[in-house]
């Protein structure tokens, strides 16, 4: 029995998430779909992390064990010809035995995308948040300069989050692109909340509207408290970008949302 690592793209407008579950469909359900018919009989795929409602990705990592001795592009080339055209396997491997998707993931990288000109974009509508007022991007990158670093980052996870601790570490956070254009936000660390990128993306538009100064970031993180802190930037403009591994298993087992 074989080990296959699939890396996996999709865009998540029509899904209720990765992970299966009772109120729609989801990424994880319709990629079981295509195996069982694949293979003759149902496997459980695992990934790498949970992706939310509407939230799509570039770089999801799964993995199955395979009941059948299959050449690798059937799991490429033929797995596309099973799933839906707003799902596809960009890669499959052969692994370790002992590879898993989820425990061996060292980070992540996210990107958030946010539309800034002053019109309304119908091709943006799927993949950016669109915000019509100019925003400051020299304090938006100002206020991230507070968020790299391992920190509480209570202030910025969602209410239901279940982990049991809201330490984490952020190595890298990005700001690019153009006022009255295109605004890109990359986020990179070792895992992260449940909304932690979307709910950091919001307080940073909040700075970027000159609604607050950009030391505020830093205030949150000191005051722990979700109320406080910005909006949930809606879940269209986020997508996961890559994960992040080594030569084997990380050394804890810290739970990403």
């Amino acid at each position: 029995m074989a080990r296959i690592k699939l890396t996996l793209e999709y865009d998540g407008t029509h899904y209720v998430g990765w992970q299966i579950q009772e109120n729609g469909p989801t990424v994880q359900g319709r990629v079981q779909r295509a195996l069982a018919e694949l293979l003759g009989e149902s496997v459980t795929v695992t990934g790498a992390g949970r992706t939310d409602s509407g939230v799509h990705a570039m770089g999801q990592v799964a993995h199955f064990d395979s009941p059948r001795a299959l050449p690798l592009k059937a799991y490429w080339m033929g797995l596309n010809g099973m799933l839906p055209e707003d799902i596809a396997v960009v890669t499959a491997e052969e692994v370790s035995p002992a590879f898993d998707a989820r425990r061996w993931a060292r980070g992540k990288r996210y990107r958030y995308r946010i539309g800034n000109r002053r019109a309304r974009s119908p091709m943006r509508r799927n993949t950016h948040w669109e915000i019509f007022q100019p925003l400051d991007l020299e304090a938006m990158r100002r206020a991230t300069e507070a968020l790299i670093g391992q920190h509480d980052f209570q202030s910025f996870r969602a209410a239901d989050c279940q982990s049991p601790t809201s330490v984490r570490k952020l190595t890298k956070i990005d700001v690019t692109g153009a006022v009255g254009d295109e605004i890109v936000i990359d986020v990179e660390g070792t895992a992260f909340l449940k909304h932690m990128v979307r709910n950091l993306v919001g307080s940073l538009a909040d700075v970027g509207r000159a609604k607050r100064p950009f030391t505020w970031l830093g205030e949150l993180l000191e005051k722990r408290d979700r109320t406080l802190a910005g909006m949930t930037a809606p879940p269209q403009g986020l997508a996961l970008m890559e994960v992040l591994y080594g030569d084997g298993p990380r050394s804890d087992d810290e739970e990403d949302g």
